[in-house]
């Protein structure tokens, strides 16, 4: 939770994609950094009442100083699209699991089992714009993304049609088998992490 340690971090991972196979080296245009700005109401948690100001949470204080340390950083674009507020709460996953299953009761709930639930907005389009843009007016040689999404498909297409090169960074999470026809090929930058037994 160092937010400049975390801006740092990623600029260095980034900058690591400039050196590829051979020891060829390519030139930056820009990384683009694509997220929401941190959700700053209040709301109150349904099982225990209590009221819940998210402007004063340790994630929402990490990410606004984490976006203000990528400001600081060279060749940085931050683009952010906005997170929608959906108006209600919903049970975590692993315990709706629970509940379905008869494990636990409604009233074995207790205030970490629920979350608010949001919903990013306007970041996949700023991203499939993006790429768009700069291989329309044929800024780039090469695009690389890291993601493990697979909503840039459309827009990856278009690139390699350009005859841009578009390379996937997953950071060694898995990807969908269908992607790889999408891409001109895999690299993670970043040190493999080690699997828990």
């Amino acid at each position: 939770m160092d937010p400049e340690r975390t801006a740092k971090d990623l600029w260095e991972m980034c900058l690591k994609h400039l050196t590829q196979a051979k020891s060829e080296t390519y030139d930056l245009y820009r990384i683009f950094y694509y997220d929401c700005l941190p959700y700053n109401k209040k709301q109150h948690n349904p099982i225990t009442g209590k009221s819940i100001d998210f402007s004063k949470t340790d994630q929402y204080k990490f990410q606004y100083a984490f976006f203000e340390e990528l400001k600081k950083k060279r060749k940085i674009a931050l683009r952010l699209g906005i997170l929608e507020d959906r108006k209600r709460w919903i049970i975590k996953p692993s315990k709706t699991k629970e509940l379905l299953s008869k494990q636990i009761a409604v009233d074995d709930l207790t205030e970490d089992d629920v979350q608010f639930d949001f919903n990013q907005k306007m970041v996949d389009i700023k991203i499939g714009l993006d790429i768009a843009s700069i291989t329309l007016k044929r800024q780039v040689d090469q695009i690389i993304l890291i993601s493990g999404d697979s909503d840039f498909v459309p827009a990856a297409k278009l690139a390699r049609r350009e005859d841009i090169d578009f390379l996937l960074d997953p950071m060694w999470n898995p990807i969908k088998p269908h992607l790889f026809e999408h891409i001109d090929g895999l690299v993670s930058k970043i040190r493999r992490p080690k699997i828990q037994n």
